[in-house]
This record gives structure tokens, sequence and C-alpha cells, in this order.
């Protein structure tokens, strides 16, 4: 395949683009300016997101992957919020635009999304045919896959990923969370009786180019591993994997005073199954959490 990556640099972006040029794929990406860090085989195209991205220069695609956005896991102030809100809805807008002016458009367009999409939903079981839940993160993603959407006007497929907490060496939410850990300090976030969907990078990785190569692979697909966990059934697995205690609960008060409005998505619940993902053929390698753990913490 011919690839265009929106968000290359970024956590998810980078381990895409190499297992792309891994397995043979030609990687073409979109950003502010040429990254020193990705394999110089990926060749860079300018967009400054304030305009439609010129893809007239790129050579004639099979595949877009659309990555980019303004992190979410920083503090909420309402330029936060509004950098989150614009940089996936209308960033979606321009690139969809730009794909329907090519004289040859590619055949698929795998747009993330996110599991925050369901907003807090208690002890449901959350699968694609869910409906929408309530919220800020709610509603950025409903804008976001809408204009993903789009692209069908167009005669592209959308496969549209709602991407769980990803666990990652290098990056990524389990980063963060392994700093309290390594020093005896971690635990549960609130109760700890959210639900807490997770997928292994590596899974998140394959999923993206099962989705590009896959024409059963269509809509919503949740990327989130088959077996379900509560927070304190994340933690505690994690503090067996790294034989450190878990005794130390981060109270939603403290959440709080730290994260701002960020506290309650992170202690929202939201029971996901992948199961339009796994209808379409898709094969978790990493389906239960501390194979995952180790896998990534070896």
């Amino acid at each position: 395949m011919n690839c265009l990556l929106t968000g290359a640099t970024g956590f998810i972006g980078r381990h895409l683009v190499d297992h792309l040029l891994a397995n043979g794929h030609s990687v073409n990406y979109l950003g502010r300016q040429r990254s020193t860090s990705l394999d110089t085989r990926a060749a860079f195209h300018h967009w400054d997101r304030q305009d439609q991205p010129r893809l007239e220069s790129v050579p004639r695609l099979d595949a877009v992957f659309h990555l980019a956005g303004e992190p979410v896991a920083q503090r909420w102030t309402a330029e936060v919020k509004k950098r989150i809100m614009e940089s996936r809805i209308e960033g979606t807008r321009k690139l969809v635009s730009a794909i329907g002016k090519l004289k040859y458009k590619p055949s698929v367009l795998v747009s993330t999304s996110a599991v925050g999409f369901y907003g807090d939903r208690g002890n449901q079981v959350l699968t694609e045919a869910s409906a929408a839940g309530e919220g800020f993160l709610a509603d950025v993603c409903k804008g976001w896959e809408r204009e993903a959407t789009r692209a069908t006007e167009f005669g592209l497929r959308v496969a549209l990923l709602r991407v769980a907490t990803v666990l990652g060496k290098d990056g990524g939410a389990l980063k963060t969370m392994l700093v309290p850990f390594k020093v005896g300090i971690g635990g549960r976030f609130g109760d700890g009786k959210q639900w807490m969907p997770w997928i292994h990078l590596d899974d998140l990785v394959s999923l993206y180019v099962f989705a590009a190569e896959n024409g059963s692979a269509e809509g919503p697909l949740n990327a989130a591993a088959p077996e379900t966990v509560t927070n304190e059934q994340f933690t505690k697995t994690l503090g067996k994997v790294l034989g450190r205690p878990t005794f130390i609960p981060a109270p939603r008060f403290a959440l709080q005073a730290v994260l701002g409005e960020l506290a309650g998505f992170v202690l929202s619940s939201q029971k996901v199954i992948p199961e339009a993902t796994e209808r379409a053929g898709f094969k978790f390698r990493f389906g239960q959490l501390e194979l995952a753990l180790r896998a990534v913490l070896a």
C-alpha cells in the first residue's frame, strides 16, 4: 500500500510508521515540519493545519491513517478544550475535504476516535452499536467521527477506531502510571470500581493495518482488548507484574486537584468489548491484561 499518515510523530504514529515500512508499504506523512526521529524512508509533506493539506504532490494513495490531534492527557483549561475540539473536528474536516479533491482517491480512511465516545456508563456493556454518551470527550468523538465519515461521500470505506488506554513501553498512559508504582506508592483511582478498557500497542498498530486491508472492517471498531477489567483489577495486576504494593489509592479529590476537569474522564467507567472488531476477523495477540503488561514491561 501507498499510505498517508497524520500524527505520524506521536506515540502511536511512530510505531505505525515503523510497522508499515517493515512490511513493505510506502509511507507519506503530513506535518508542520520534517521529523528528525522518523525513518528517513517516510516522505514528508507540509501541513500547518490552518488550511486544507495540499495532497497533489503525494503519490497516488491506497490508504489514509488519521491520528493527529491535540493531546487529551493534560489539564483541561478552556483554551486546551478548544484546541482538543478544533484539532480533531476541524482538522478532520480539512483532511477529508482535501481527499475529496483528489482525482484518484484512496480506497480507505482509517480514522482514530476514542472510547470517550461512550461517556461514563457504569456497568453497562458497550459495543460498537451502543449510543454515544454525554460529556466533553463524547462530544469531541461524535464530531470527530462525523467528519471522518464524510469521506464515504467520496467513495472511501471508513473505519473508526475507538481507542482505549494504550499499553506501550515508550509513551502513553502507562508511562505516567509507572512513576508512583516504581517507588511503591501505586494504587487505584477513586474507588477503583470503574471499568477501564485497554489495548496493547502492538495490537493497536496491527488493527490499524487490518482495518486498511480488510473490506469487512467498516464503521466503528472498538480498539480495546476482549478482557474487561476495573481500575482496581488493573492496578492489582500492574502491581503484581512489577512486584510493587498497590495499597495507596488516589482519592477523587486529589485527582481533581491535580487534573481538574480531566479527573472526570479518568474516573469514568466504560465496559467496552470489541464485538464488531472481532466479528470483522481481527485476532488480538494480547487479549489478557497480565500477558500484555508482562510483554510491555519485560
